[in-house]
């Protein structure tokens, strides 16, 4: 049971919306309340609408609108955003734009070779203070030495850690999320997120098309 005052949070998924993904708003509705989650981050790729609809619409658990947004350097998440973001931007952009709503900068599986990951070019963030949270626990990355690289990252730079499920299936939500200080808005969060606890497990993307043959 999270303790008095916090929160459980899961900082990181997808809804269909993404396009490789099959959760409906009705499923994130069911997994919140199942998993006892009480924050969640809509990650969408290069998309908003269901996060702001998931908002608006209530779901049992309080919805951060954000996106994972696709740059010529790989994959960041915009958090705390008023407005959808275009992807396949400059790089400076996409971080000038998320700053310009005061939303957050989160580098998702930074290392993992296996998805469209930052690699190199998030220590370059990191040194040059354009990053605000890197994600040092993500639920779909099967090689534990990947996330220790990124919590060797945060820690480098003095960056908090985030977590999350990834999950691009009801069934993975809430695999990974923190326990933290609850908070209002990104400046507390990032505030709050030193004291945050990670909690979480691997789990695999459950196959959404049968395989031919």
């Amino acid at each position: 049971m999270t303790r008095p005052g916090w929160v459980r949070v899961d900082c990181h998924l997808h809804t269909v919306e993404s396009g490789d993904a099959v959760t409906t708003i009705d499923d994130l509705a069911e997994q919140v309340q199942r998993n006892k989650l009480d924050v969640i981050c809509v990650t969408d790729h290069n998309i908003t609408r269901a996060a702001v609809t998931a908002a608006e619409r209530g779901i049992g658990a309080r919805v951060i609108v954000g996106e994972e947004i696709r740059t010529q350097h790989g994959d960041l998440i915009g958090l705390f955003l008023t407005d959808r973001i275009p992807y396949v931007l400059p790089l400076a952009e996409v971080t000038s734009l998320i700053r310009a709503q005061e939303g957050l900068i989160y580098l998702p599986h930074p290392f993992d070779r296996g998805r469209s990951s930052l690699g190199e070019t998030a220590e370059q963030l990191c040194r040059d203070g354009l990053a605000d949270v890197v994600e040092v626990f993500n639920a779909k990355v099967e090689d534990q030495k990947v996330n220790a690289q990124a919590a060797r990252l945060a820690s480098r730079y003095g960056l908090p850690a985030g977590a999350g499920s990834d999950a691009h299936d009801p069934e993975g939500i809430g695999a990974a999320y923190l326990e933290m200080p609850d908070f209002d808005g990104p400046t507390a969060f990032l505030a709050a997120l030193p004291q945050a606890v990670i909690t979480g497990e691997y789990r695999p993307h459950a196959i959404r098309y049968a395989r031919r043959g």
